[in-house]
C-alpha cells in the first residue's frame, strides 16, 4: 500500500499544470475527472482558473494505473473498481504534493470534481482517516485546512456512495452543480445531500442546471447530451467561484 508521498510520486508525472507564467505562490485548483477519464472539457476549466489568477492541476487517476478508457467505462463507471472512497487517496496525495510546491499558496486550495471525482471529494471530506483508509497507509498525515473551496459537478451520489449523508470532517465553501436531467440522481436527492453539507457549517451554493449528466463534456453518450450554452455558464460560474474564494489572486 502506498504512503501519501508515494502516491503523489506515482501521480505527479501525469498531472497537467495550467497557470500564469510566473513563479509566485498562487491559489491552486485541483481538478479530478469523472469515471470516463481525462476529457476535453477539463482544460477549459483549467483555463478558467488561470483567468481567475489561479494555478490549475488536472490529476489523471488512470494513466498511472495503466487503464484505458474502454476499461474504465466498463469497470469504474459500473462501480466494479476504484470507488470514490478508494480514489480519495489520490486526492489526499495531490493536496499534499501540490501544497509543497513553491509556486502554490497552500492556504488557498480548491478541489473540483466531476461525477466520480466529486464522489471522491465527498468521501475524502467525510471519511475517517484511519491507517489504510482511502487506499493509502497514512491518510491522517494530510492537512485539509488549506482547502477553502470545493466544486462538485453532478457528483455521483447513487447507491455505492454509502457515505453521501455522512457529516464532513472539513467544511469548505461549496458550489454544488446538479443536472436536472441526471440519470444517476434526482434533484431531490442532490438537495438532501447539499443540505447535509450545509448543516456541517459549509456555505453551499446550489445550481440546478437544465441539462443531463456530463452536459459540459463535448460528447453525446447514452442519456448524456452536450449542452454548449450551459457549458459556457458552468465555466463562468467556476471562474466566479474561484474569484470569490481568493479575490486577490
Amino acid at each position: 500500500m502506498h504512503t501519501v508521498a508515494e502516491r503523489w510520486e506515482w501521480l505527479e508525472p501525469h498531472v497537467v499544470v495550467v497557470g500564469p507564467e510566473d513563479d509566485r505562490p498562487r491559489p491552486a485548483a485541483l481538478l479530478f475527472h469523472g469515471c470516463g477519464g481525462m476529457r476535453a472539457h477539463l482544460p477549459r476549466y483549467a483555463e478558467a482558473a488561470k483567468a481567475a489568477g489561479w494555478r490549475a492541476f488536472i490529476v489523471d487517476s488512470y494513466a498511472p494505473r495503466g487503464w484505458s478508457r474502454t476499461f474504465t467505462l466498463t469497470t469504474v463507471c459500473t462501480g466494479l473498481v476504484l470507488r470514490g472512497y478508494e480514489r480519495a487517496g489520490d486526492l489526499l496525495a495531490a493536496i499534499q504534493g501540490i501544497s509543497a510546491r513553491p509556486d502554490v499558496d497552500a492556504s488557498q486550495l480548491a478541489v473540483a470534481g466531476w461525477s466520480h471525482g466529486g464522489w471522491a471529494i465527498m468521501e475524502m471530506m467525510s471519511g475517517e482517516p484511519s491507517p489504510g483508509a482511502f487506499g493509502v497507509a497514512d491518510p491522517a498525515s494530510v492537512d485539509l485546512s488549506g482547502v477553502k473551496a470545493a466544486w462538485l459537478a453532478y457528483p455521483y451520489i447513487g447507491p455505492f456512495a454509502f457515505n453521501r449523508m455522512k457529516a464532513w470532517r472539513h467544511c469548505p465553501r461549496v458550489l454544488a452543480l446538479t443536472a436536472r436531467k441526471d440519470h444517476l440522481t434526482t434533484v431531490r436527492n442532490a438537495e438532501m445531500v447539499n443540505a447535509m453539507i450545509r448543516n456541517c457549517g459549509s456555505e453551499v451554493e446550489s445550481w440546478v442546471a437544465d441539462g443531463t449528466h456530463a452536459f459540459d463534456e463535448p460528447t453525446n453518450n447514452g442519456p448524456m447530451r452536450h449542452h454548449p450554452e450551459l457549458t459556457e455558464e458552468a465555466l463562468r460560474r467556476f471562474r466566479a467561484f474561484l474569484g470569490d474564494a481568493a479575490p486577490h489572486a
